[in-house]
């Protein structure tokens, strides 16, 4: 997917804690979603993101909201 013309912005709880722990910040936020492996889309407005970071899968759950050009991420898990 291209997000060049979407503004990217995380969700206070994910800011506070996924983006804390992963150490990462915007850009980084950004660049996860650009090099992602695999896109799902589980509902209407709703996509499920997998990337690699540090040798671990990320799995980033976000709202992508084509009026506003914004994608509202949501929530995160780690796995192996």
């Amino acid at each position: 997917m291209d997000y060049d013309d979407y503004k990217i912005r995380p969700l206070k709880h994910f800011a506070l804690t996924w983006m804390r722990k992963l150490g990462m910040d915007s850009d980084g936020l950004k660049k996860a979603l650009v090099e992602a492996y695999k896109i799902d889309k589980v509902g209407k407005y709703k996509f499920e993101s997998y990337t690699k970071m540090k040798g671990k899968t990320i799995k980033l759950i976000y709202i992508k909201d084509e009026e506003y050009k914004d994608i509202f991420v949501i929530t995160g898990a780690e796995g192996k």
